[in-house]
């Protein structure tokens, strides 16, 4: 059996946790994480990159896990929605999203949230345009964004009230 057919160790660490899987060096990260790890959160839209249904911080930057081999995940560090949260305390993004209504058929949800958590690490208070940058690369189908957009800048004014 060729090298690339056999099912490799990859160590890394998944919401602060180290974790190991065996696994095929060009399987999606996307299928690692929901197949091996059981962390069902992040989803599966297009495939194809364009949706931002799958999203995860990789070592802090936000990308499509359909895209990324499950090779590159080794050594790194991966943050899944499953990791947003502070056990049963909801992340101010997550608690934004359900007070605003950001959240509806809950496929974009987790890449959404991803995405705003990128986007407030690097632009603490964004401007409209940032937000709107920030999200682009995520598709909804259900709120129209304009919720989605309001959960951001609601998150916003609460990290501002918590420090």
């Amino acid at each position: 059996m060729s090298e690339t057919l056999s099912r490799i160790g990859i160590a890394c660490t998944v919401n602060g946790e180290r974790r190991s899987v065996h696994a095929f060096p060009m399987a999606r990260l996307l299928d690692v994480l929901r197949e091996e790890l059981h962390l069902t959160g992040t989803k599966e839209g297009c495939g194809e990159g364009e949706c931002g249904a799958c999203a995860v911080l990789l070592n802090g930057a936000l990308v499509n896990s359909c895209l990324v081999p499950a090779i590159a995940a080794e050594g790194a560090d991966i943050r899944t929605i499953e990791g947003v949260s502070s056990g049963e305390q909801l992340n101010a993004v997550q608690e934004a999203f359900l007070e605003c209504g950001g959240a509806q058929c809950g496929i974009c949800t987790p890449g959404m949230v991803m995405a705003s958590l990128a986007l407030l690490g690097q632009h603490p208070h964004p401007s409209d345009a940032e937000i709107r940058e920030g999200l682009a690369g995520n598709l909804c189908r259900c709120t129209g964004y304009q919720k989605i957009f309001a959960a951001v800048v609601r998150a916003c004014e609460k990290r501002k009230k918590t420090g």
